[in-house]
């Protein structure tokens, strides 16, 4: 029961620009057990493989974009229900429009601001937000 509430859960960002993936590593690894991937196919292998919480998700990447891996995500039974949030560069209307139609559970623009990711993942995992956090030190 113990390390049931310990136990950190799992979130997987998928970028093919290392740079994000590490600004994202350092923002949620105190809380979270952070997976990086840099492809498509790559992180779809990994999601029928581990138990993933979260998917921060970039739109996006060469071979196989967001809205690609999106729809293999959705279209699987046994990971249509993990959450994807959009980490993208994308801020025009249509994009944010088709994210939403399908049914995406947030969309952050980069840069992206720490406390921004931060409260949308804490937010679509069902976590109260970390004292640190309201102490403004993220």
């Amino acid at each position: 029961m113990m390390s049931d509430i310990l136990e950190k859960k799992v979130v997987l960002a998928i970028d093919d620009i290392p740079s994000n993936l590490v600004a994202i590593k350092n923002i949620l690894e105190p809380l979270f057990d952070v997976r990086l991937v840099k492809e498509g196919e790559q992180a779809l292998g990994l999601l029928k493989r581990d138990t993933i919480d979260l998917v921060l998700l970039d739109i996006e990447m060469p071979k196989c974009n967001g809205f690609e891996l999106l729809h293999a995500i959705q279209q699987d039974p046994n990971l249509a229900h993990i959450p994807v949030i959009f980490v993208t560069t994308h801020a025009s209307p249509s994009f944010i429009r088709r994210a939403a139609g399908l049914k995406v559970k947030g969309y952050v623009l980069k840069p992206f601001k720490p406390s921004v990711l931060l409260q949308k993942v804490l937010e679509q995992l069902g976590m109260d937000t970390p004292t640190a956090w309201q102490n403004n030190i993220f």
